[in-house]
């Protein structure tokens, strides 16, 4: 084989993001342990690597030595049992720090400094399930009634980079029972607020606006951005407050502002907008309708509320369409391909630890294949199968790449 993608996709994400010494860093709460947190979290994020959509997966890997080129002859590694005992007592800062690295690398390494569009570092929120399950529960589980069953799911906001360049998950915020309400405009809205407030410590440099989907229609999430000193744009809603009902009549009621003819993807893009005053919001807002007649002579708009005053309409009509990034290369991708909806292991700090290990795959999956691949495969099921290939061909002569201390 002339090229072993696993071999070179492994040695990346040491030499460039210093995997290694971030896993050797870890800690959990086992009492002499047989194995370092490091040795026992390896071989999961491995996994993740691969695509891996259940434990058994993975534990048939371990059983067939299909990591042992890896590391040193005779090195033993963990059984699952020991793998899902360490997960429950995992150190959920110590993980959250090595994704942490990652992106600060990225950004050090002039990933975004051309931005991801029109030269603004745009990041998307967006909520979720994980988790779900018929069988399986734990007391940080969220739950509903299917008939008679009743289903175990755990759900959060997750926050990532979207448009050009790779989709990096920056971080993640779990619902809390209890805290958090039920319902899902107040419930996910909270959530997303205690997420960007976190996020803007520590990586503030990083993003330039934060887009949202209607839910975040409001003051309390425009007043929030605001305080934090970012723009943010959301859909507007059909059905909100006054001011917005008044600012969208006055709206359709304008002259078009700007007409894109055989804009990518549509036939024709018709731009209409007015300035605004949102109820318990001091600042002047933008209210711009994108109504799209596409090639099939289809019509659908688009409405959004944004605080960028200043922002080019195109470049708004780009990034409220590149909102789907973080469903589509986020969420679906990872939900079909690497079981992020799979109960893998519940308890204590299980839930946590499996979604980070699962984000920092999917980022070190997504710098690799934009930064040192520049998009040569066409699927990531297509590189996966390749680097699938390249860990079955590895021969010991190759370097290793982990140590067993």
């Amino acid at each position: 084989m002339r090229k072993n993608y696993f071999v070179k996709l492994v040695k990346y994400m040491k030499n460039v993001y210093q995997i290694d010494h971030g896993l050797n860093q870890l800690s959990d709460g086992r009492v002499n342990p047989t194995y370092c947190t490091g040795q026992v979290i390896l071989p999961v994020l491995l996994g993740f690597l691969l695509r891996i959509k259940s434990f058994n997966e993975l534990n048939f890997m371990i059983k067939n030595n299909e990591f042992s080129k890896l590391f040193p002859r005779g090195t033993k590694l963990p059984k699952i049992d020991a793998i899902r005992d360490t997960l429950k007592v995992m150190d959920i800062d110590g993980l959250k720090q090595v994704n942490q690295n990652i992106v600060k690398t990225a950004v050090e390494n002039k990933v975004f400094d051309n931005g991801t569009i029109d030269g603004y570092t745009v990041v998307a929120i967006d909520g979720t399930k994980f988790f779900g399950s018929n069988k399986k529960s734990c007391p940080e589980c969220l739950k509903n009634t299917k008939g008679n069953k009743i289903h175990s799911f755990h759900s959060g906001a997750v926050i990532s980079t979207v448009g050009k360049g790779p989709k990096l998950v920056i971080g993640f915020e779990m619902y809390k029972p209890g805290e958090d309400s039920a319902s899902k405009d107040e419930g996910e809205l909270n959530v997303a607020k205690r997420l960007l407030s976190s996020i803007m410590k520590r990586q503030k440099r990083l993003m330039d606006v934060v887009v949202y989907d209607a839910l975040a229609c409001n003051s309390v999430w425009i007043n929030h951005c605001k305080n934090l000193g970012i723009g943010t744009i959301v859909r507007a809603k059909n059905n909100n407050n006054k001011s917005l009902r008044s600012a969208r009549k006055k709206t359709n009621k304008s002259k078009t502002v700007d007409v894109w003819e055989d804009e990518r993807g549509f036939e024709k893009v018709e731009v209409y907008e007015s300035i605004f005053t949102m109820d318990n919001v001091e600042q002047p807002l933008r209210f711009v309708k994108f109504a799209m007649k596409h090639k099939d002579k289809k019509r659908t708009q688009i409405m959004i509320v944004t605080t960028c005053n200043d922002m080019a309409l195109k470049t708004l009509f780009k990034i409220i369409r590149a909102r789907w990034d973080i469903e589509n290369s986020i969420f679906n991708n990872l939900k079909s391909e690497c079981g992020l909806e799979h109960c893998f292991v519940h308890g204590g700090n299980a839930v946590e630890a499996v979604l980070n290990l699962i984000f920092i795959s999917s980022n070190i999956t997504q710098l690799f294949l934009v930064r040192r691949l520049r998009d040569h495969f066409t699927t990531q099921r297509e590189m996966v199968r390749l680097l699938l290939k390249g860990l079955y061909l590895m021969k010991y002569k190759d370097e290793l790449v982990f140590s067993s201390s």
